[in-house]
């Protein structure tokens, strides 16, 4: 059964533009969306709030359920959507693979909030039962980049609608498909009630509009730290809660004591995945200079044994980055980055839209590609000669969302953690991991902190109420 029919892909009936959802490794057409307005939004967001109370007064085994077919049903129709997410996102089909596992799980693990406990006892100095109470903040509002459009959809939509909230999801128009669609789609075919999940296509005044709906109270925002910047002033503005998950710049830091092998494994992971375009991707790597050289000479062997091409039609390591503009932008800050003494090991050349693994050494504070989120599979590398150093070096600039170490002496590396501010920390490992059970998030220019995952979420998406209740009706002084 196919889940998505371009000619019935999109039941709402919008008023914006049509858009033509392009392939970025061929400029194919796949077809065609219909993106949303400010009516639109608004329309959506009446919608929502009428819906929204009797879901969240229907029993927890229901809405569970409603999240457990869900999950179920990213597995049954993998093959479709594994097509979408490669020929729309650009993605390798491992990539893809990866994101309908974490779409699932992701299902699965909200399925298990409807039944959380959602309050506690409190002790009272009156004669009266005193509570907490947890209940839906009623509308919540998603907006979704291009680059995992499945996950960072999903990740906030199910967790909110398991919690008794209604959705209105604003995908990326470039993966609006992959990341949209195909969301109200599968959950369309869950069971979820009618005018609880509200696909709403479209770019930055369509998420103008969902920000500042008063209808809206909460924002769950994945995307730049400038575009998030400015809905967290918007929202700010407007009294309502804003989760923002925003960029990185993420430092693996290598150890005089590492495995170079593994270092080097571990390294092109964490800087090519998915062409860079990874909010977790690491942008620079510090490396001891003992191991400096090698690492260097390693890496960017390693680089250039990657292929590079159209993941549908071809087995490659890596696809194509999602359109010229961002190809451009990859490319600028390479070439500004040599044009300020950087030495480019390997790479720094592109075809259309596939670029090449990338590998600059001699880096500085004064290299824009070390100090900036390039977005792009580029790998900086700079050297170290003390701990203290590496520890400056990994906590400097202005983002704070992971960090990799790499050494045999793990103790070591949880003391060097302790001393870089971040979200995610990975002693052996690179930047780059998502389970959808771990908080999610990070600090400082890369977002307000954990607002996805496990328990999280259940602050994300619900509001805290104290209750008490009195026998015999208090009686006060006047």
């Amino acid at each position: 059964m196919t889940l998505l029919d371009p000619k019935t892909w999109q039941p709402a009936r919008l008023a914006g533009d049509e858009y033509e959802v392009v392939e970025p490794a061929t400029g194919e057409s796949l077809g065609a969306v219909t993106l949303a307005d400010g009516e639109d939004v608004a329309a959506a967001a009446a919608a929502a709030v009428a819906a929204q109370t009797a879901w969240a007064r229907t029993p927890h085994p229901a809405r569970a359920a409603v999240l457990r077919r869900a999950g179920d049903l990213f597995a049954h129709h993998a093959d479709e959507l594994r097509e979408w997410l490669v020929r729309e996102s650009g993605s390798v089909p491992g990539k893809a693979d990866f994101e309908l596992h974490v779409a699932a799980q992701e299902c699965y693990e909200a399925a298990a909030l409807a039944s959380r406990p959602l309050g506690e006892m409190l002790p009272s100095e009156q004669p009266r039962l005193s509570y907490t109470r947890r209940v839906p903040v009623g509308v919540a509002g998603v907006i979704a980049p291009f680059n995992a459009p499945l996950i960072l959809s999903v990740r906030s939509v199910a967790p909110a609608l398991a919690l008794g909230n209604a959705v209105l999801l604003k995908p990326d128009p470039r993966t609006a498909v992959c990341g949209g669609l195909a969301v109200g789609a599968v959950f369309a075919e869950a069971g979820l009630p009618e005018g609880l999940l509200h696909i709403l296509p479209g770019g930055a005044g369509t998420g103008q509009a969902l920000v500042a709906d008063p209808r809206v109270p909460v924002i769950s925002f994945t995307g730049s730290t400038a575009a998030g910047r400015r809905v967290g002033e918007a929202a700010g503005r407007q009294l309502k809660r804003a989760h923002l998950e925003l960029g990185g710049n993420s430092a693996l830091v290598v150890l005089a004591d590492a495995d170079l092998e593994g270092a080097v494994a571990q390294a092109a992971w964490g800087s090519y995945f998915h062409q860079g375009q990874i909010c977790m991707t690491t942008g620079r790597h510090l490396v001891h200079d003992s191991l400096y050289d090698e690492y260097i000479e390693r890496l960017a062997a390693k680089a250039e044994a990657l292929t590079v091409g159209d993941p549908y039609r071809e087995r490659v390591h890596l696809g194509p980055v999602i359109d010229r503009g961002q190809v451009a932008k990859i490319h600028a800050l390479v070439e500004s980055s040599t044009a300020r003494g950087a030495r480019l090991v390997c790479g720094g050349s592109h075809r259309d839209l596939f670029y090449r693994p990338t590998v600059l050494a001699d880096v500085d504070d004064r290299t824009p590609a070390y100090t900036e989120e390039v977005f792009g599979p580029v790998a900086p590398v700079r050297s170290f000669a003390t701990l203290d150093e590496a520890a400056a070096l990994a906590a400097s600039g202005p983002y704070g969302l992971s960090l990799g170490i790499v050494t045999r002496d793990t103790a070591l590396g949880l003391e060097l953690a302790d001393r870089v501010p971040t979200g995610i920390a990975h002693i052996n490992d690179q930047t780059v991991n998502d389970e959808a059970v771990a908080p999610f998030g990070g600090i400082a220019a890369s977002g307000t902190g954990a607002r996805f995952g496990g328990g999280a979420n259940l602050d994300a998406f619900t509001e805290l109420r104290w209750t008490t209740v009195r026998r015999e009706p208090a009686d006060h002084p006047f």
